[in-house]
């Protein structure tokens, strides 16, 4: 039996890369002689740089760069075949910033505009990954790191934007910008980045009203400097905090994470091959189901008339739901181990316990 353990990663628990490595050994344990192989994905948002350098030969350069709270921090740019790849949440990742420090009305993009800034040379094309950021400023910060002005105002958070009367735009850059992101949320509104991603990172309701004002002004201001009018209601504005905003006022083209990832990877010739795909995140909940890997794999594995499984460190689907998308089988360490807590510290270790047990009841061959 052939089994492609094909995951996200799970959360600030396990990367994609380990993620596949518990659910390949959970494979194992319940039969040492299937063909297991691993894949491990991305869609853009954290672990996009290290499943991309799985798959394809470049450099990994190492930069410091200005955190989401102003501390340097360690980030990778990959560069490959004229194209810097780079992972927004490398530099601005909420996974960077304590829980109870938390705060996405002084969160930045800085550093990840610092990122575009030290991959120019030489490149043709930066393609950036979006997702799990602690920001919320609508690519403000970004815009500052490329020589935008003011500064210290674009830089200082989405509050600092509300009173925002005049941006100086960066100078042209000479590169194409992806954007690469599986959300299609608007920059603002009941769907925007403030109201659907701002509470994960910190934002009481308030928070939420305030700093969804503030990007409105942003954009207001953003949209007349580069002559490009309703550039916040593009499917994907709101990805990471308003990054694929700020990404797409400076000429950037969206595409999807998953798809780029997959063709690097060759998923579908690999998902093809296999007799049972087995997937996974940390949590599986409705969003899993608008286009983040769990969901783009699932239609592959159905394309091909392949069985497709998943593990989760919390499943908040039902099964009617996640069998309508593609996902036959469902097993999430929270109902094993009879908490979210217990499956947070559980790490490795639990996301091999619920593979053996999706395991038995699908990798006897039968």
């Amino acid at each position: 039996m052939r089994v492609l353990v094909a995951p996200d990663s799970f959360g600030g628990t396990l990367t994609a890369v380990e993620a596949a490595d518990a659910i390949a050994a959970g494979f194992r344990t319940v039969n040492a002689d299937v063909d297991v192989q691993r894949a491990p994905l991305s869609d853009g948002g954290p672990g996009f740089i290290e499943v991309l350098a799985t798959a394809m030969a470049g450099e990994r350069r190492t930069h410091s760069v200005r955190g989401p709270l102003g501390n340097p921090v360690s980030a990778q740019v990959l560069v490959a075949d004229g194209t810097a790849y780079i992972e927004a949440a490398q530099a601005a990742g909420l996974h960077l910033v304590d829980a109870g420090l938390r705060d996405p009305r002084r969160a930045s993009s800085y550093g990840v505009g610092e990122l575009i800034g030290s991959a120019l040379t030489g490149i043709r094309r930066v393609v950036v990954g979006l997702g799990g950021t602690a920001t919320n400023d609508g690519g403000a910060g970004l815009w500052a790191a490329l020589g935008a002005q003011p500064e210290a105002r674009l830089a200082g958070g989405g509050a600092g934007l509300a009173d925002l009367t005049e941006v100086l735009p960066p100078h042209p850059l000479a590169v194409s910008l992806v954007a690469a992101t599986d959300v299609d949320n608007p920059l603002l509104g009941p769907n925007g980045a403030s109201a659907v991603y701002g509470p994960q990172k910190g934002a009481d309701r308030e928070a939420v009203l305030d700093l969804d004002d503030a990007l409105r002004r942003w954009a207001d201001v953003a949209e007349a400097c580069v002559a490009q009018p309703g550039l916040r209601e593009r499917p994907g504005a709101g990805a990471a905090g308003g990054l694929g905003f700020g990404l797409m006022a400076l000429g950037a083209v969206v595409t999807s994470g998953f798809d780029l990832v997959a063709e690097a990877v060759g998923l579908r010739a690999r998902v093809e091959a296999a007799d049972l795909v087995v997937t996974g995140e940390g949590r599986l909940d409705a969003q899993s189901l608008r286009g983040k890997v769990v969901i783009g794999i699932a239609r592959l594995a159905q394309d091909a008339g392949v069985p497709c499984v998943a593990v989760a460190g919390q499943a908040e689907v039902g099964r009617r739901d996640a069998a309508a998308a593609g996902i036959d089988d469902i097993e999430a360490v929270a109902d094993l181990l009879g908490s979210a807590k217990t499956a947070l510290e559980a790490g490795a270790e639990g996301a091999e316990r619920a593979a053996t047990a999706l395991a038995r009841r699908w990798a006897r061959g039968e």
